[in-house]
């Protein structure tokens, strides 16, 4: 860890119309992880997280000079419920911002860490609106314990979505990535929609059977295929070679049943409407500071 005075936090480029990140890297040891890619300039190692430590003086700074209020969004590229987050406060300092100028927010994690800032997102919710986001990958949690090692469960994460449905607070999940030949399965795409289906998410974000690899993250996900999955990296290689995109043989008769198990849950999947549901703020009538 080491901590940087950074110069801005609110960008356009974080998922959201005002995203930001608070941490640059990660801890969660997620085998695929595109936040590693070399494209993002990352001058430190990933597990060495950047820590913007003037984080909340910066939004404060950055929302007392906006015209109109929005939503705001974090967790995109890099987690805010890191470990550190525990310690430091970075994130729960920022959203207190947010609810106290009466802003929106859209959150996205893999951590149930997010439950200890639930009273937050209910003020939240209750003036403006608090997306929940949790990405989810694979309905087994023994699978999911090895590719993305250092984070709760799947069915734990599936239990936060619960409470956030039972207290009001809508949630998304992003499906992705689906790993060829170690997730892609039929069997793991309907379980997860049944998941889904059981919290009362609102919608499921997948962007197709597959996932991207590029240059610092492709490296790092064939090591970890050669230490949990021998002869898979192999596979890879032959079938993929260095492209960006490797989608699974099984893309089209996945999203078949994705879409039909989501269309019979009543789950939006329209990607336009996801996003531009994550990025209209509403506001409910209730006094601010703003």
């Amino acid at each position: 860890m080491h901590y940087k005075e950074a110069k801005s936090i609110l960008s356009a480029h974080n998922g959201a119309a005002n995203g930001m990140n608070i941490y640059r890297g990660c801890s969660h040891g997620c085998i695929y992880c595109d936040s590693r890619s070399v494209c993002y300039h990352m001058e430190h190692d990933f597990e060495d997280i950047e820590v913007k430590i003037n984080a909340p003086a910066l939004l404060e700074q950055a929302l007392s000079k906006k015209r109109s209020r929005c939503m705001i969004g974090t967790g995109a590229m890099c987690d805010p419920y890191i470990p550190l987050e525990e310690s430091l406060c970075l994130t729960r300092k920022c959203l207190e911002i947010i609810e106290r100028r009466g802003f929106g927010l859209y959150i996205l994690t893999k951590s149930d860490r997010i439950l200890r800032d639930l009273d937050l997102l209910k003020k939240i919710n209750s003036k403006a609106k608090t997306v929940a986001a949790m990405t989810l990958t694979t309905a087994d949690d023994e699978l999911c314990k090895i590719i993305e090692p250092n984070v709760c469960v799947t069915s734990r994460r599936v239990e936060v979505l619960k409470i956030m449905h039972e207290v009001g607070i809508p949630t998304i999940v992003w499906l992705c990535p689906i790993l060829p030949f170690i997730n892609d399965t039929e069997e793991n795409i309907r379980n997860i929609v049944k998941m889904c289906a059981d919290a009362g998410v609102y919608g499921i974000l997948c962007f197709g059977m597959g996932v991207t690899l590029r240059e610092g993250n492709r490296e790092y996900f064939y090591k970890k295929l050669d230490e949990h999955f021998k002869g898979l990296r192999e596979v890879y290689e032959k079938k993929y070679g260095d492209t960006y995109s490797v989608p699974s043989d099984k893309n089209k008769e996945l999203m078949k049943i994705f879409c039909e198990e989501c269309g019979n849950a009543g789950i939006v999947t329209d990607t336009d409407k996801l996003f531009s549901y994550m990025e209209t703020f509403e506001d409910k009538g209730q006094r601010t500071l703003f």
